[in-house]
């Protein structure tokens, strides 16, 4: 029981395909005891009982481009669980229209809220709980190959999941001297709500079962496990790193296809 005594807050379970799940899932079977948050009323008929089957509780209603309202949350969060070991964090959007075409077209305001939404609310949930970390604590978010490569159709996200990227590096200098790690894990398409938006998403995923080295896609379980691994004590020396769970395909070149 790798998670035996520990307390997590997960953010950014939509559904039972979200990456979040998978890491939840992981978790709570090596005895973690979790609260779940969710963006608004309308995701807690799925989430709910999601909840119920981690003993996680009624989830928390947090949205994250509002300050006053993640100040809320946390007071509800306090009152629920006073005392952190981890955090995860999978929450990102962006405007449907900034994820077609060309990057160059992005609108102003779609720039914005992806930036506001995927990247800034990890800092200002980190921020928010940090009289709650236990010493050893440990912080995640979720990035994508687009943060370091032009992926096409990823436009804008990928801007946004490469300056979370640079976040978690200074997210990991800032919290280090209290013994708080930080850290991100770079995953493989795999089929979620947020991927569900992006165009040519099922190309991306049939290219990578012929050119990862393990010639396979990846799953939302290898992405709990990964999770498992950088929230637990097994992983004590690790922060400020990106961990790639894609089945090696970070290491290929020349297979992501064009649109000309």
């Amino acid at each position: 029981m790798l998670l035996k005594g520990k307390k997590g807050l997960i953010f950014g379970v939509a559904n039972e395909h979200s990456l979040a799940w998978h890491i939840a899932q992981q978790v709570h079977a090596q005895g973690a005891e979790l609260l779940l948050s969710v963006a608004s009323e309308r995701f807690l008929r799925k989430v709910g009982p999601l909840a119920e089957r981690v003993n996680a509780g009624p989830p928390v209603i947090c949205d994250v481009s509002c300050d006053g309202d993640i100040k809320r949350a946390f007071e509800e969060i306090r009152a629920r669980m006073p005392e952190v070991d981890f955090i995860v964090h999978a929450i990102a959007t962006a405007k449907r229209t900034d994820l077609q075409g060309r990057f160059l077209d992005t609108s102003r305001d779609g720039f914005s809220l992806a930036h506001d939404v995927s990247t800034f609310s990890f800092v200002a949930i980190s921020r928010e709980a940090e009289n709650m970390l236990r010493p050893g604590a440990s912080l995640l978010t979720l990035t994508y190959l687009g943060a370091v490569r032009a992926v096409p159709s990823y436009n804008v996200m990928g801007v946004a999941k490469a300056s979370l990227e640079a976040s978690v590096r200074y997210m990991a200098n800032d919290f280090g001297p209290a013994g708080v790690r930080v850290n991100a894990i770079s995953a493989g398409p795999v089929k979620t709500l947020s991927a569900s938006v992006v165009k040519g998403f099922k190309d991306k995923v049939d290219i990578q079962q012929v050119a990862a080295p393990l010639r396979r896609n990846v799953t939302g379980e290898d992405v709990g496990k990964a999770g498992l691994f950088l929230l637990s004590d097994m992983a004590s020396g690790v922060t400020g790193e990106i961990l790639y769970v894609d089945c090696g395909y970070n290491i290929m070149a020349d297979f992501i296809t064009r649109e000309d």
